[in-house]
């Protein structure tokens, strides 16, 4: 046999443009993250790594503001670590209770559906949120095994409150999922003393880190519901109780091989991380409003229409209607290449009616406002239909 050379490719050096990434996400990783990543790579089961690994731990408990022993990064992106809530928190004939309000409380019911559990769905419209009332009435109707809710919508702009909701769901038995991925260290955010029993996140929104890596809490709770399964966890890659031999190694016990961990994806998010914690919750929270507030401001200036009220907006994804006479799309293409800025469209319903422009993480700073609502404001006057 001989090597068909003609399969062999003839590919150029790897060249990026440098674009403004103001979209969903992913957001622009901070410079400092992108060069831990290029750091030398020890094996996953060295005693460096290992540390790094409790480092990041430790570090994702204070952004989370939880105290579970159960915090981890899972390998993979967050849809990884939201199929990981599910796969291990629902067996089959489990019922889960699903609110949705954007996109993404869809893929939650498809995930819960496709692992063999009753979907109880309910809806509203997008970019509105749920009463307490409204969320108290279901649960007490249909008691589910679960209940998920995403907490920061990302199709939409909208932030869903929580507090109160835990009461109700300790009355009826009832787990609390909440999908957390466009607002972990963006906006407030407090695990136990809203009483979550389990959240997932990402890393490259807020966190300003490359997607790979994704973020997951278990109470002491969802860890009594995995650990007393029937079952064995349907998901080979994802079952916790198998890597929790490999994360956890209480008393000195050996830990078990259970997959090769993304080592330097792990480097990226312990310094995202890290910056969080530098910076502190309350001042990263309160830039990330501001300089939102101020995006809010230039949007009504140019004459657009928010979505989401402003008791609701998420300060770090905001969502605006399309005006009357302008191509959605063209806008989007015209600020990709004239000015190198990723602009977000609409998903489902919200197709070709909304943009969606994200601010987050190293992305929320006053310049990268001023410099998008110039380019869109030139783009709305060239993208007409």
């Amino acid at each position: 046999m001989s090597v068909d050379e003609s399969l062999r490719p003839r590919v150029a050096p790897l060249s990026v443009p440098p674009r403004l990434m103001l979209g969903p996400g992913p957001s622009n990783a901070d410079p400092r993250i992108l060069l831990a990543m290029g750091l030398p790579e020890v094996g996953h089961m060295d005693p460096v790594f290992i540390g790094i690994m409790e480092e990041v731990k430790r570090l994702l408990r204070y952004a989370w503001q939880t105290k579970n022993e159960f915090t981890i990064p899972v390998s993979g992106c967050g849809s990884a670590a939201m199929e990981a809530t599910i796969c291990n928190l629902l067996e089959e004939g489990d019922s889960i209770l699903v609110f949705a309000n954007g996109y993404f409380g869809h893929r939650m019911k498809d995930m819960a559906e496709r692992y063999g559990a009753r979907v109880i769905f309910v809806e509203r419209e997008w970019g509105t949120v749920f009463t307490l009332e409204e969320i108290s009435a279901a649960l007490r109707e249909h008691r589910p095994t679960m209940m998920g809710i995403v907490h920061a919508e990302t199709s939409t702009g909208a932030c869903q409150p929580l507090e109160g909701v835990a009461d109700v769901c300790r009355e009826t038995g009832t787990l609390l999922l909440a999908d957390t991925v466009t607002s972990l260290s963006g906006v407030p955010l407090f695990l136990d003393q809203w009483g979550v029993d389990a959240a997932y996140s990402g890393s490259q929104k807020c966190l300003a880190c490359p997607p790979g890596i994704a973020p997951l809490s278990f109470s002491a709770r969802a860890m009594q519901k995995l650990n007393s399964r029937k079952s064995p966890v349907k998901n080979w890659y994802l079952d916790m109780s198998m890597i929790a031999k490999y994360i956890f190694a209480p008393s000195g016990a050996p830990r078990s091989y259970h997959h090769t961990a993304p080592i330097s994806m792990m480097y990226a998010l312990r310094e995202a991380l890290r910056f969080v914690a530098e910076e502190g919750l309350e001042t990263r929270w309160a830039r990330h409003r501001q300089n939102a507030q101020l995006l809010w401001s230039g949007l009504r200036e140019l004459g657009l229409e928010l979505v989401v009220d402003e008791k609701y907006r998420l300060p770090s994804l905001t969502t605006v209607y399309v005006p009357d006479g302008v191509d959605a799309k063209k806008v989007c293409t015209y600020l990709l290449d004239t000015y190198n800025i990723e602009l977000g469209g609409g998903l489902g319903v919200f197709a070709g009616k909304v943009w969606r422009i994200g601010l987050m993480g190293y992305n929320s700073r006053e310049d990268n406002v001023r410099i998008f609502l110039g380019a869109l404001k030139d783009a709305l006057s060239k993208c007409r239909l």
